[in-house]
C-alpha cells in the first residue's frame, strides 16, 4: 500500500526531471549560439528536434508502460538520457545539436509513462485531478528555462548541461528502488489496441485539442526565450525569467483543468478554453508592445494549462481498456504540436518580416476547435438521451404529428414482438386489439389535446396476435415555438401486475 502511495509524487518528480532535460537547447540556445554560428532556421530546428522524438515515442511508451509498468520504464528511460545529454556537453556543430536534441527528446516522451500508469491507482472521478497534478510535472520546463541561463552566465553553457546527468543519475535510482514492481498490467498485444480505437472519432477529435492546447504550452515554451531576445531586445536571463513564468503559470491551471473537468462538463470547459484561444492568438497577431504581448502570452497559458487538464480528464473516460495507446497517440500529437509552429512562424518570418500570419493561424486552430467541441456537446447530450431511451425498460414509441411511427426502442420490440423496420413509417393503428370503441380513442387525443398527455390502460395486440393489457402514457413534444412536433407513447406490459 505504502508503495502504490508514493506512485503519484514519484511520477510527478519524475516527469519534472524529463522536462527539465527535454528543453536544455531552447533554454541555452541563447549562449550556444554564441559558440556555434547558427542561421535562424536552424536555431528553430535545433530548439524543434526534441519535440519530434519525444512525441512519437509517446505511442510506444504508452504500451509498454502497461505491458512493463511504470518503473521499468522510467528507470530506462533516465539511463538512456545520460548519453544523449552528454553528446550535447560537447555538440561543436549544428549537426551534433540535432543528433543530441532528438534523443533528448525521449525527457517529453515519458510524459505517457504516468498518464498511464496512475490512473490504475484511482477511482474514475478522480482521474482528471490526478492526471492534472502528474501534469505538474511541466513546471521541469520552467525550472530549467529559469535555471540554466544564470547558471549558464556562471560556468558556461557546456558545464550546464553536464549538470543535468546527476539529476538523472539521482531519478533513475529513485524509480529502480521506489517504483511499483507489482503494477496492474495490461497485455492486449499493441496492433489490437489500435485497430479497436482508430476509427472513433473522439480520439482524433482530443488529438487536435490536445495538439492545440499542449502544442502552444511546448511551442511558446521554446520559442519564446530567442523570441524575447531577438525581438524585444531583452536580457538572455530576463527572457529566461519571462518564459519561465509563463510556463508556471500554464503548470499550475493544468490541476485545475483536471479538477474542472472532474466536477463539470468537459466540453463547456474546452469551449471557454478555445474562445480565450481564439482572441488570444489575435491579440498577438498584430504585434503589439510588450505589455499587450505579455497579456496575450499569459492568456494562452492560462488557456492552455486548463485545456491540457480537461483532455486528459477525457480520454480515460472514453478509452478505459485502450488507455495506454490512446494516451500515447493523444500525447504524441500534443508534442507535434509543439513541433510545426516554431518552424512555421520562423518560416513565415523570412518570408513576410513578421509573425501575424503565424499567430493568426493559432487563432484559427483554436476557432476550429471551438466549433468542433460545441458540436461534440451537443452530439453528447443527443448520445445520451438516446441511451436513455434503448435501455429504458418501458417501450417507447415516437411518432410525427400526422401519427406516422419515427422511432420505436428495443423495449417496444421485446413487448410486441414488432422490429424497428417493421413499423417506423407505419401508424399505431397496427397495434390496436379491436377492444376499444372509436369513442375511447377520440377521448385519449382529447385529453393529449387539453392537458397535454393521456394515462391509462390500455388493450394491444402483439405480433404473433396475443391480445394483452398494457400501461400507456401518451404525451406531447413541442418545439422552443411552442408547435407540436411528435408524440411519444410509453408502456409497459400489465402481465404481471394484473389487470
Amino acid at each position: 500500500m505504502r508503495t502504490q502511495k508514493v506512485q503519484l509524487p514519484l511520477q510527478t518528480l519524475s516527469l519534472v526531471a524529463g522536462f527539465m532535460v527535454w528543453v536544455i537547447l531552447s533554454a541555452l540556445m541563447p549562449f550556444i549560439k554564441e559558440d556555434i554560428q547558427l542561421t535562424a532556421n536552424q536555431i528553430a530546428m535545433a530548439t524543434a528536434i526534441p519535440v519530434v522524438l519525444g512525441s512519437i515515442l509517446r505511442i510506444p511508451i504508452g504500451y509498454w508502460t502497461n505491458k512493463y509498468g511504470a518503473q521499468k520504464l522510467f528507470f530506462i528511460s533516465f539511463a538512456f538520457l545520460l548519453f544523449p545529454v552528454y553528446f550535447i556537453s560537447i555538440a561543436d556543430s549544428y549537426s551534433d545539436l540535432l543528433i543530441g536534441g532528438l534523443f533528448v527528446g525521449i525527457g517529453g516522451a515519458i510524459f505517457s509513462v504516468g498518464v498511464t500508469s496512475l490512473p490504475k491507482y484511482y477511482p474514475k472521478e478522480r482521474h482528471g485531478f490526478v492526471n492534472g497534478i502528474y501534469g505538474v510535472g511541466n513546471l521541469g520546463t520552467a525550472l530549467t528555462t529559469f535555471s540554466a541561463p544564470a547558471i549558464a552566465a556562471q560556468l558556461g553553457w557546456q558545464p550546464t548541461v553536464k549538470l543535468f546527468m546527476v539529476l538523472l543519475i539521482a531519478f533513475a535510482f529513485l524509480n529502480y528502488f521506489l517504483g511499483d514492481k507489482k503494477e496492474p498490467k495490461v497485455v492486449t498485444p499493441l496492433g489490437e489496441q489500435i485497430k479497436s480505437v482508430y476509427k472513433n472519432q473522439k480520439l482524433w477529435a482530443l488529438s487536435l485539442f490536445y495538439f492545440l492546447t499542449f502544442g502552444s504550452f511546448v511551442a511558446f515554451t521554446i520559442y519564446l526565450p530567442n523570441f524575447l531576445v531577438s525581438h524585444f531586445e531583452l536580457d538572455k536571463v530576463d527572457a529566461g525569467l519571462r518564459t519561465a513564468g509563463f510556463i508556471a503559470l500554464a503548470t499550475f491551471f493544468r490541476p485545475i483543468g483536471g479538477w474542472l473537468g472532474d466536477k463539470f462538463n468537459s466540453f463547456v470547459i474546452l469551449m471557454v478554453v478555445f474562445a480565450g484561444m481564439t482572441i488570444s492568438g489575435i491579440l498577438l497577431s498584430f504585434t503589439p508592445s510588450l505589455t499587450l504581448y505579455t497579456i496575450g502570452c499569459l492568456a494562452v497559458a492560462i488557456s492552455a494549462g486548463i485545456g491540457n487538464g480537461t483532455v486528459f480528464k477525457l480520454v480515460p473516460l472514453y478509452f478505459s481498456k485502450q488507455a495506454g495507446i490512446v494516451n500515447g497517440i493523444v500525447s504524441a500529437m500534443g508534442g507535434l504540436g509543439g513541433f510545426f509552429p516554431p518552424l512555421m512562424l520562423a518560416f513565415l518570418f523570412n518570408l513576410t518580416g513578421h509573425y501575424a500570419i503565424g499567430f493568426m493561424a493559432l487563432s484559427q486552430v483554436a476557432l476550429a476547435s471551438l466549433i468542433i467541441v460545441i458540436w461534440m456537446y451537443y452530439q453528447e447530450k443527443l448520445s445520451l438521451a438516446k441511451n436513455i431511451i434503448d435501455h429504458t425498460a418501458e417501450g417507447i414509441m415516437v411518432t410525427n404529428i400526422k401519427g406516422t411511427i419515427e422511432k420505436v426502442n428495443p423495449a417496444f420490440t421485446t413487448v410486441t414482438g414488432y422490429s424497428a423496420e417493421e413499423v417506423i413509417g407505419k401508424n399505431p393503428r397496427i397495434l390496436q386489439s379491436g377492444k376499444h370503441g372509436e369513442e375511447f380513442y377520440k377521448e385519449m387525443w382529447k385529453s393529449v389535446k387539453e392537458h397535454g398527455f393521456w394515462q391509462g390502460q390500455i388493450w394491444n395486440k402483439k405480433k404473433n396476435g396475443i391480445i394483452y393489457p398494457e400501461w400507456l402514457t401518451v404525451s406531447i413534444v413541442k418545439n422552443e415555438a411552442g408547435e407540436i412536433k411528435n408524440y411519444v407513447g410509453m408502456f409497459s406490459e400489465m402481465t404481471q401486475k394484473g389487470k
